[in-house]
């Protein structure tokens, strides 16, 4: 099977929800069943300015074929208050002026979309639904498509330059019933194949990191782990609650900061908050918080089978892979009450908790501070819930036989 992939971005050194989804599933499937996979994407390292850092050409990357194309244009000054005029009411937006914010958006990568036209590959997967490679180029193929929306509740999904983007995709795959359930309500996807897929996560208990083997869950002595720090920073102690991903308040970190230091301000004493990813924007400084940076795989495993507990303060989130590795590791999970996608993974688990303010922050922190045998159970049911449905060859399985399907269909 010959199966190329279209994203706006792509890298083993690129962090971030869809595009890490978008490599790890490429490589697996090159991996666990032999595919030809390609990656059709521009230059651009990072999605704010999308500006050409990787050469273009092509490159093998662990066993996937990636093919680079320079950008026309990133992302335009004027797209800012563009986004902020038509977000504002996005519903009411003209098919014109939304048009405009997709070229502006960026990244406009018009032999991308070249390249996707021409390709003979048996099918083409786009993920996510949202920038130019996708919006520009699933409409104009010939072969069949899948779409990964990794879609959740925001404005933007409701610009209308999206329906004829939905409706383009032979074939739709979802990380959550409740993206799937956003995407029926929004578009006439009715008769599109479709797939409830989630997430492959890998098992620390059998990775072999960069200093040895994984450390199994609680293993790592819990009172001083060996996390890298920056100069002059005290190293972290447990115990600790633990944020992984994006620093940046789109993706809920300042407002976990914010009820952090209230907590704090309440019950004083040893629980710190660690911020471990890459810094858009760093919250103000604390001394009881640690923005330590982007880690490795071996350190993000010795953190999370340290922590009391992942925090994972995000609204918008269409399946969060890191509330999927707590519970490898067998750590529990506190979510966002307002994220539909991690709700739904703690009620559908029973593994985590959530909060809808300050009040219920407090209480669950509390609970897991004072109790380590609530977490404990919460992080076994986690885990359970992951080894039943997201290890990589049960996903595996079930993407390449659904793509088979809609290939065969459109075809």
């Amino acid at each position: 099977m010959r199966l190329t992939f279209v994203v706006p971005r792509y890298g083993s050194d690129i962090i971030g929800g869809a595009e890490t989804a978008a490599r790890v599933l490429a490589e697996h499937l090159v991996a666990l069943k032999g595919w030809e996979v390609g990656v059709l994407t521009s230059c651009a390292a990072d999605f704010v300015t999308w500006s050409d850092v990787y050469p273009e050409g092509t490159e093998m990357i662990n066993g996937v074929r990636v093919e680079r194309f320079a950008s026309a244009a990133g992302r335009h000054p004027s797209f800012h208050p563009l986004s902020a005029l038509l977000l504002a009411d996005s519903g009411r937006a003209s098919l014109e002026d939304a048009e405009r914010w997709i070229d502006l958006q960026g990244p406009v990568t018009p032999a991308v979309a070249d390249a996707a036209v021409n390709s003979d590959a048996d099918a083409l997967v786009f993920y996510p639904y949202l920038y130019y490679p996708t919006v520009r180029v699933i409409d104009r193929v010939s072969v069949p498509t899948i779409l990964h929306p990794a879609a959740h509740d925001e404005p933007a999904l409701r610009l209308p330059v999206f329906p004829r983007v939905f409706e383009a995709a032979d074939g739709l795959v979802f990380q959550t019933v409740a993206e799937r359930d956003l995407v029926q309500r929004m578009f006439p996807v009715a008769t599109h194949h479709q797939l409830l897929l989630g997430l492959g996560v890998d098992d620390p208990e059998l990775l072999v990191g960069d200093r040895g083997p994984m450390p199994a869950p609680g293993a790592v002595p819990v009172a001083l782990h060996p996390l890298a720090h920056p100069p002059g920073q005290p190293r972290i102690e447990a115990p600790y609650l633990l944020c992984l991903g994006r620093v940046d308040p789109h993706k809920g970190t300042s407002l976990l900061a914010a009820l952090f230091s209230r907590y704090k301000e309440r019950h004083p004493g040893p629980l710190r908050l660690v911020l471990a990813g890459p810094v858009v924007e760093a919250p103000g400084a604390h001394p009881e918080i640690d923005v330590v940076g982007p880690v490795s795989d071996h350190e993000k495993w010795a953190l999370l089978g340290g922590a009391v507990a992942l925090v994972s303060p995000s609204s918008w989130e269409a399946f969060s892979l890191v509330v999927a590795e707590s519970w490898s590791a067998r750590t529990p999970v506190v979510v966002n009450a307002n994220c539909a996608a991690t709700v739904e993974h703690c009620r559908r688990s029973g593994g985590g908790l959530s909060f809808a303010g300050f009040g219920e922050f407090e209480v669950v922190v509390e609970l897991l501070c004072r109790d380590p045998l609530v977490g404990e159970e919460l992080g076994a049911r986690g885990r359970a819930y992951v080894d039943q449905r997201f290890r990589w060859p049960l996903v595996i399985d079930r993407y390449a036989a659904f793509v088979e399907s809609v290939a065969a269909a459109a075809g």
